[in-house]
């Protein structure tokens, strides 16, 4: 495991969740981090309790349905930080159950751009300072949905995140930035819902492996966080 003290990371959809779990996490282990949200009111209460902890905290908003604005987020956090060493893009939107298994073409539209575009918009701005600073954790938040075709535009936003980690690892081979997927499990949150079994805590300490990572773990794997409770 590596020592992220005084590292920065950029998490998205920080304000409640997986998000802030790992937030929290990160803060633990003596990294600062950039906090994004839709709007910076959602995330005042974290910086407060991260400040306590003594890391560095800023936050950053943008509505990630928008490329540009995706963009622009995670620009200002690199800025903002100086560079980033560690993203965790948690951001995603669960479409409405569709007993019937048709969704609107807008709720696959939304999905992509949510869960998928801005995802790689941000890993365009930030991948590329990584490699040429030669450090960094990426972690692609991803889902063991399957089987549920009343949930098609979100299943398969997911299935497109995993190709595009996949793909990507073979081009970060040898290096030290690594790429990989993150499966919380089905959990309490607003996106699993209440009837979900497991509750949000149980994400961690899971949801850190990937962040704390060796060089030779290389990137592209999956690692599911309901295997290390």
């Amino acid at each position: 495991m590596i020592d992220i003290t005084g590292k920065w990371a950029l998490v998205t959809g920080a304000s409640r969740g997986v998000g802030r779990q790992v937030a929290m996490a990160l803060a633990d282990k003596g990294c600062h981090v950039v906090l994004h949200s839709r709007n910076k009111e959602h995330t005042v209460s974290l910086e407060k309790e991260l400040l306590e902890k003594g890391v560095q905290v800023m936050s950053v908003e943008a509505d990630l349905a928008s490329p540009e604005a995706a963009e622009a987020m995670a620009q200002e956090a690199e800025r903002l930080s100086g560079g980033i060493d560690v993203l965790y893009n948690n951001a995603a939107i669960m479409t409405p159950w569709r007993p019937d298994f048709i969704a609107p073409i807008e709720e696959y539209r939304r999905s992509f751009d949510v869960n998928v575009i801005a995802l790689i918009k941000i890993c365009d701005v930030i991948l590329p300072k990584m490699k040429e600073r030669g450090f960094g954790r990426i972690v692609n938040v991803t889902s063991g949905i399957q089987d549920q075709p009343e949930l098609t535009p979100y299943a398969i936003s997911k299935a497109a995140v995993d190709k595009y980690v996949k793909d990507m690892a073979s081009k970060l081979e040898g290096s030290d930035v690594l790429m990989n997927l993150m499966d919380p499990g089905w959990l309490q949150t607003d996106l699993g819902g209440p009837n979900a079994p497991n509750t949000v805590e149980t994400v961690l300490p899971g949801a850190m492996v990937p962040v704390l990572l060796d060089q030779g773990a290389g990137s592209g794997v999956l690692y599911r966080a309901q295997e290390y409770r």
